[in-house]
């Protein structure tokens, strides 16, 4: 049984969506923002950078595992799904999670705080994440334009990304003009495990989590 520590936002959904890709059972324990849980104690023992999503493993000794793109990676090779067995396929799959990891989350990120939360119209900033943002994805749209997934098969590459390209609109960046882009969104929107992550958890109310983006610059 996997305990998922986790809120309505990209990070979170990454790992929501992997649990129903996998099939593995596992209990939500949504955190508010607004109450910053993420700082407490209890939850600072499980992930010291007192962020979402962490999970715990308790069927392996109550191991932890914080960093979405970590969880990633244990949770498929735990289960031999997901990521290649092959050294270059596997490599390619990593490749573009780390794509995600270190650049489409923190320049994205940035849009958002910088477009929707900052108390100063920062219109410097604001074009600076937003240009950059949309970059990422012309490198994702020529990536697709010859695969039909990030990894070259389904992959959680495409479960790290997904998450924060269809929150585009919030971030004021458009899809337009990236076909190859579009196709690959509307092939994992209609996946049915997507769609089950995707409400995992509810939202606890609009307020804690715009809240919580002001305060940590969610990544």
């Amino acid at each position: 049984m996997i305990d998922l520590y986790t809120a309505a936002t990209p990070n979170g959904h990454k790992v929501s969506i992997v649990l129903e890709e996998l099939g593995l059972p596992y209990t939500v324990h949504a955190l508010s923002f607004d109450k910053k849980e993420q700082k407490s104690a209890d939850f600072l023992k499980i992930n010291p950078n007192g962020r979402i999503p962490a999970i715990v493993d308790r069927a392996n000794g109550d191991f932890a595992v914080f960093e979405s793109g970590a969880i990633l990676i244990y949770l498929a090779e735990m289960t031999g799904k997901l990521l290649p067995a092959d050294p270059k396929g596997r490599s390619v799959v990593l490749q573009w999670l780390m794509f995600q990891m270190g650049g489409i989350g923190p320049m994205q990120g940035q849009a958002n705080v910088f477009f929707r939360y900052f108390p100063e119209k920062l219109q410097g900033a604001i074009d600076r994440y937003q240009h950059e943002t949309r970059r990422l994805y012309e490198v994702l749209d020529t990536r697709l334009q010859d695969v039909e997934f990030l990894g070259g098969e389904y992959s959680i590459a495409d479960i790290a990304t997904f998450p924060w390209v269809r929150g585009h609109e919030w971030s004021g960046v458009e899809v337009n003009g990236l076909p190859a882009l579009q196709r690959w969104m509307a092939t994992m929107e209609a996946r049915p495990a997507v769609q089950r992550g995707l409400l995992i958890p509810e939202r606890i109310d609009d307020a804690s989590v715009v809240k919580g983006a002001q305060a940590m610059l969610i990544r």
